[in-house]
């Protein structure tokens, strides 16, 4: 669209001059050509919308659009693929805190307080001075055989590959985690130089695929994973076991976005569909993950290593915390994903109906964790939809130490949910490969924007913090949480989520029944489908 209208534009300064030869009023034509063409410059000058670089002139009509809301620009560009307003007020948020514009509303709360499922915290009639609460809060990431634990913010970038976004996007995602002293999870794509580019710290993940540390038959590779886990950006290691949007499944990268570059990092034929096995190689039990999880950790130098998942049968995850006790081998931290977790490609039916729920996952693997008396030795990172400090707050009243978040760092750099994710069509340069729309984000100005969301959002969850009267997030549990159940009823939390006693699991008589069993299922030396 760029080249075409830049063509038009020259083709009607040639046609007006000609025209002009022989037909004097064809001065109106260069009177209209003028300010067509001062705007054109314009929008391929400036460095702030991508749209405008790679839409010039037409891409004024989608902020046009967006001056039209609510009336029309809600329910139709802001639309989820049911028809239904999706986030509209949490993107409006992201969108303000990356550009440190206003982000306060207008004639109250915009969202249904009566509606099944609406949450909100409590406060405190005696708040906490703002001056008083740790405003930049950090979480130490390392157990007990870790000796090079990292202090990692409470909010980082969740994993997205270089293939899965373009070039610019993950320079400007790495410049923005080094602006704001937060972390950038690879994804599992393997690191690029655009990963290194920025001087952010990483969190090196790899999947099922093992690219970047894997051998040509598609195994994984010590020698190749240490060269990688040494660089001094790598702080953490992140073995991914499933993904929340296709969890069971196995990444995909469609053929379309595997350019000759992309393949080279990760390994494999240029040109192809890149479809990673739906589960590991490295190991086959409960008990070999944690023998691997030591293995990484040595070769890494003693960095802290960890492993991801979307919970799906409950007595498989009880299996690992078994396999933690029988070995003595914990890992530093575990991500949970919600069954909600967004993607750039996946079959629909894993997408909607696999895995599960964010919320139910990260509880269920907090208590599990307390259960078998293994949580203080472990972080629980947690990732899905996570775009403001309110969900910030409820995930830590989960049980979460830390978030990732990938949606919200996509909005802050300019992605307006064009859905055009796995066509390699995005009109903001976000999730593309082609040059002519890369080009039209801009890393340095949208480093910035993801430096000021990470920023902006950690601030606010500081504040609700001091509202609720708490100085630190350890201060946080779930009687801080209300969900309403119906139009007559709310439950606290701890309520739809009852604590365990710490180390009620380990003993058959102090089994909660309805957890009796997934912990007689549950066995360190195999997982129950072997």
């Amino acid at each position: 669209m760029r080249n075409e209208i830049i063509a038009f534009t020259l083709i009607w300064a040639v046609a007006m001059g000609a025209l002009s030869m022989w037909w004097p009023r064809a001065w109106w034509g260069f009177a209209l050509w003028v300010p067509w063409t001062a705007v054109l410059v314009y929008d391929l000058v400036q460095r702030r919308h991508a749209i405008l670089r790679n839409f010039p002139i037409v891409g004024h009509g989608r902020y046009f659009m967006e001056e039209l809301r609510p009336k029309i620009y809600q329910y139709f560009i802001e639309s989820d693929t049911n028809g239904t307003p999706i986030s509209r007020v949490f993107r409006s948020v992201v969108y303000a805190r990356a550009k440190r514009e206003l982000d306060t509303n207008p004639f109250g709360t915009q969202l249904d307080v009566y509606e099944e499922g609406y949450e909100w915290m409590n406060h405190s009639i005696r708040p906490v001075p703002f001056e008083e609460v740790d405003r930049r809060p950090r979480v130490r990431v390392g157990g007990p055989d870790c000796s090079r634990p990292y202090e990692a913010s409470i909010f980082n970038i969740s994993a997205m590959s270089f293939g899965a976004l373009s070039k610019n996007a993950v320079m400007a995602l790495n410049k923005g985690a080094a602006l704001a002293g937060f972390a950038h999870n690879t994804g599992e794509g393997g690191i690029s130089p655009y990963h290194l580019s920025g001087g952010g710290d990483l969190i090196f993940q790899f999947g099922t695929g093992y690219f970047g540390c894997r051998t040509p038959d598609g195994r994984f590779s010590p020698e190749e994973f240490q060269k990688r886990a040494a660089l001094d950006q790598v702080k953490m290691i992140e073995v991914k076991l499933s993904q929340g949007a296709k969890p069971g499944h196995g990444g995909i990268l469609p053929a379309r976005k595997n350019t000759p570059e992309i393949a080279a990092i990760r390994g494999v034929e240029p040109g192809t569909a890149v479809l990673s096995p739906p589960w590991h190689t490295a190991f086959t039990t409960p008990v070999e993950l944690m023998e691997f999880i030591a293995q990484l950790r040595e070769l890494a130098g003693g960095k802290p290593v960890g492993f991801k998942l979307c919970i799906g049968r409950c007595s498989e995850f009880i299996a690992l915390c078994k396999a933690m006790i029988e070995t003595g081998i914990k890992p530093d931290f575990i991500t949970i994903d919600g069954g909600e977790g967004g993607t750039g490609a996946a079959p629909l039916e894993f997408s909607n109906s696999v895995g599960m729920p964010f919320r139910e996952g990260l509880a269920f693997a907090y208590d599990a964790l307390v259960g078998y008396g293994l949580k203080r030795d472990i972080k629980l990172f947690a990732a899905g939809k996570i775009l403001t400090g309110f969900h910030i707050f409820r995930a830590m009243a989960l049980g979460a130490d830390a978030c990732y978040s990938a949606r919200g760092m996509m909005l802050a750099l300019g992605c307006i949910q064009a859905l055009e994710c796995n066509r390699n069509t995005c009109p903001t340069g976000v999730a593309t490969q082609k040059p002519e729309l890369v080009q039209g984000l801009v890393v340095e100005d949208k480093a910035q924007r993801v430096a000021n969301f990470h920023d902006e959002t950690v601030e606010a969850f500081a504040e609700l913090m001091a509202a609720a009267g708490l100085r630190s997030p350890d201060q946080i549990n779930r009687t801080h949480i209300f969900r309403r159940i119906s139009v007559h009823e709310i439950r606290r939390y701890d309520q739809i989520y009852p604590y365990l006693e710490e180390g009620c699991l380990r003993d058959r008589d102090t089994v909660p029944p309805h957890w009796l069993f997934d912990v007689e299922e549950a066995d360190a030396t195999r997982f129950p489908c072997d």
